[in-house]
């Protein structure tokens, strides 16, 4: 029943604890140390040690002041797959390894081999510090992306904060979308971008934080540019662009950050005029605490004086990155349906 479908994200929000920083607010610019471990969780691999005091404790994670980091939400990871229902091939390629950057990428079926097929390039949702590529809902949401739109999905797998401070999120996927840019001449190393991807259809696309860094990267296109590809348009599924109680989270996540007016925490109008990319589609849930910051950011682009064309969709009733939780749930394939059309331009 509707009663009872609580998406995960909906679940944290009332079950972790309340944003309560230890220290006033303009002073959670301060490094701490951190113990990282491999999987991004130090909780499980160090003992805590006692009369261990918390310095920091947020949305999703505390900060002790040993330097332990305990997050709220572990994240399970599976390995690639081939779906015998849709076709879809999956495979994870490394883009680097100091830093350490991967990615999963998704093959729809081939029906013709002789046919190009757009690229999505999607980032991963979770607070910038939770969450991966490679976990189960994201593998599926990201698969059935690829098979209802038939493009090539490269899902990018970021180091998480707070281990890897801010910017490593920005960096990875900026060097991710760079991978992937490098196949333009059919002689990169990853063959289904060579034999499949067509350079002039390519889409940024990503989930709460990743809706974020999906900015990020168009602003950066538009800046930097991005040489043998066309960034045709970006989609951003309930983004977050600060104004929350999280942004005290995000600062002290990013001990290198120019406070509330940072650019990348919220957009400056520089680079809403700068997006390197022709058409935007955000969506955004009437019962989101983002609701409003994504309303503000596509009001916020019409006036910048960018010359592109933007969209947007509000899922009525709904809470934060509700589509997650239920593929099949109605008004998540209602979403995912239109994030297709989006791509198809249709």
């Amino acid at each position: 029943m509707q009663s009872l479908r609580l998406p995960l994200f909906h679940f944290l929000h009332r079950t972790t604890s309340p944003l309560k920083p230890t220290r006033p607010f303009f002073q959670i610019r301060l490094h701490t140390r951190f113990q990282a471990s491999s999987n991004h969780h130090p909780s499980q691999t160090t003992q805590p040690i006692k009369n261990d005091t918390v310095t920091h404790e947020f949305r999703f994670f505390r900060v002790y002041e040993s330097g332990r980091v305990e997050k709220f939400h572990q994240t399970h990871k599976i390995p690639p797959s081939d779906d015998p229902i849709s076709g879809v091939r999956s495979k994870d390629v490394v883009i680097s390894s100091e830093p350490a950057i991967s990615a999963r990428i998704f093959l729809p079926l081939i029906r013709d081999p002789t046919r190009k097929l757009p690229v999505l390039f999607h980032v991963h949702g979770g607070g910038f510090s939770f969450e991966s590529a490679f976990s189960p809902h994201i593998h599926n949401y990201v698969r059935t992306l690829s098979s209802e739109a038939d493009v090539i999905a490269v899902s990018v797998e970021y180091r998480l904060a707070p281990e890897h401070p801010i910017p490593a999120c920005y960096d990875d996927s900026w060097a991710a979308l760079r991978w992937v840019a490098d196949h333009r001449n059919g002689n990169g190393p990853e063959p289904w971008l060579n034999n499949y991807a067509d350079f002039d259809r390519v889409f940024v696309a990503g989930d709460s934080a990743g809706g974020n860094i999906s900015h990020y990267l168009a602003a950066r296109v538009g800046s930097l540019g991005l040489p043998g590809v066309k960034l045709v348009g970006a989609v951003l599924v309930h983004p977050y662009f600060g104004g929350t109680d999280d942004d005290a989270m995000w600062l002290y996540m990013c001990g290198d950050n120019n406070g509330l007016q940072d650019r990348r925490l919220r957009p400056s109008v520089e680079d809403l005029r700068r997006l390197g990319c022709e058409r935007v589609l955000v969506f955004v849930a009437e019962k989101d605490h983002l609701n409003g910051v994504g309303k503000k950011y596509v009001e916020e682009l019409k006036k910048s004086g960018w010359k592109g064309s933007v969209e947007i969709v509000e899922n009525e009733g709904e809470d934060h990155c509700f589509h997650l939780e239920d593929l099949n749930y109605e008004k998540a394939v209602a979403l995912i349906r239109r994030f297709a059309s989006f791509i198809k331009h249709q």
